[in-house]
């Protein structure tokens, strides 16, 4: 062995001509690990996690799981859906024709009550009687004969009031002990 001489044997600084592009790579590799290692290794697992979460949830979709077996549905169900759904309808719908016949009924009663005071206000002007009068005379009868139950009107007793006749409270007068006085307009008197 030769201390000195330059020989053709690599020494252990010395790099092989056919490896050296590998221990670059290699120490290229090893310098982004040691320094981001622990990201690199904690997104990978992120990463794996949330493979396996979305394929549970693919896996888990009915529309994924149906087969041959699951598509076919009996046409004899389908039918007597159909059938109940359109009988449904059609009760719904006589319904409301019957509730549309109801109210047209009201309207039309409503309208031939209101024609009737029209002809008994006209008659009572043409006789030169106050149609006011007249008026609430026949609304009193058409409430009378609509309720069913008699209604006396109460009377209110005698009550009296709580302050004089003259009290008047933004005035002023009346108690002495309170009295109030609008403040002074203008800007404030501080600094």
């Amino acid at each position: 062995m030769e201390l000195g001489g330059g020989g053709a044997a690599a020494g252990p600084g010395q790099a092989v001509p056919g490896q050296g592009g590998l221990e670059v790579l290699l120490h290229a590799v090893g310098s982004l690990l040691a320094s981001y290692g622990w990201y690199l290794l904690l997104a990978a697992v992120i990463v794996y996690l949330l493979i396996q979460k979305v394929s549970r949830s693919w896996a888990a979709r009915p529309s994924s799981q149906l087969g041959a077996a699951d598509v076919f549905v009996e046409p004899d169900a389908v039918v007597r859906r159909q059938e109940a759904l359109a009988a449904a309808r059609l009760r719904m719908q006589e319904e409301l024709n019957a509730q549309a016949e109801r109210y047209k009924e009201k309207q039309r009663q409503l309208e031939e009550e209101k024609r009737r005071q029209k002809i008994a206000m006209w008659e009572s002007m043409q006789e030169g009687k106050s149609y006011k009068g007249n008026l609430k005379l026949n609304q009193q009868e058409v409430e009378s004969g609509a309720s069913t139950s008699s209604v006396v009107p109460k009377s209110k007793p005698n009550k009296k009031p709580l302050r004089g006749g003259g009290y008047n409270p933004l005035s002023g007068e009346g108690s002495g002990t309170c009295s109030w006085r609008p403040g002074r307009r203008g800007p404030s008197a501080g600094g």
